[in-house]
């Protein structure tokens, strides 16, 4: 493998850990060391060299129809049984118990907020991308914008950008790149994965969920700027009062993996409760 820059620069600043979590909030997103390090570090170079603008307006063109599959909500979490994500350095087993836990992590913390509950299950469906036949780079792993120079506490940054073509356009490799100071991250092109697919989704579909919702789905693997603290510069004050929201879910998408797998059965009439509330039925992906 090649030389692997330093600790993960977001390491830097976390939120506070759940104190009911089964690991030291210091032993996540170890990108320096760990057995699953070379598995990770070959799926941040594939997103890092081929994540371009050109390559997400293709890919919000083809998905943006939602024609891909009609299925339910815990149909699509049953999906995830197939799928361990790639681009994690903290778990190896399937991201359908990755949803539960960070769900029941916010329903312990937040009892009298449902619809955050339900957003801990929503927050990875997205990923079922990668069983529609995309490549892992295309799905999974912290996000960033394409369209201008990515930042310090971008994974890797150092190691991993070397061949992206945007870098040598001059519209798209300065610190601003092709967008205005202050614009807004609803106006930045994220690159493309599961965040983006699942926000897209979720509007089409008209899910009844309040915005910080839609908020923590869309920028909840943005790590450079919630967690980072880079690319304030493209932030408009709407996006700075939001953060506060997706800091908060972050604690829970993080601190609550653990190799303790929840019973998904005796958890599931509860969530498919909130599911017939806010977003029911039959949904278009």
């Amino acid at each position: 493998m090649k030389e692997v820059a330093g600790l993960d620069p977001s390491l830097v600043y976390r939120p506070e850990a759940d104190p009911g979590a089964g690991k030291d909030k210091d032993g996540f997103r170890n990108y320096a060391s760990g057995p699953l390090l070379d598995r990770v570090f070959a799926t941040y170079k594939l997103m890092h060299t081929h994540q371009t603008v050109d390559f997400v307006r293709r890919k919000h063109a083809q998905f943006g129809g939602f024609s891909y599959k009609k299925m339910t909500v815990m149909e699509a979490v049953s999906m995830l049984d197939e799928l361990v994500d790639e681009s994690d350095p903290d778990v190896d087993f399937p991201n359908s118990f990755h949803a539960f836990q960070t769900a029941e992590g916010i329903r312990k913390a937040h009892p009298d907020k449902d619809w955050f509950h339900l957003v801990g299950l929503l927050h990875d469906l997205g990923k079922v991308l990668a069983l529609f036949g995309e490549p892992q780079w295309a799905v999974v792993g912290d996000t960033f914008p394409v369209g201008c120079r990515p930042q310090a506490s971008v994974v890797f940054c150092d190691s991993t950008f070397q061949d992206n073509p945007d870098l040598r356009d001059p519209r798209y490799s300065t610190e601003l790149g092709m967008y205005q100071p202050h614009c807004g991250l609803d106006k930045v092109l994220m690159s493309w994965g599961h965040d983006e697919y699942m926000y897209q989704m979720m509007k089409f579909n008209q899910f009844s969920l309040p915005s910080e919702a839609f908020y923590m789905i869309r920028f909840h693997s943005f790590y450079p700027w919630h967690t980072g603290g880079d690319y304030r510069q493209l932030c408009s004050q709407q996006d700075l009062a939001m953060l506060p929201w997706v800091q908060e879910f972050n604690k829970f998408d993080l601190y609550t993996k653990c190799p303790d797998l929840p019973d998904v059965d005796q958890l599931r009439p509860y969530y498919q409760g909130l599911i017939d509330k806010y977003c029911p039925g039959v949904l278009s992906w």
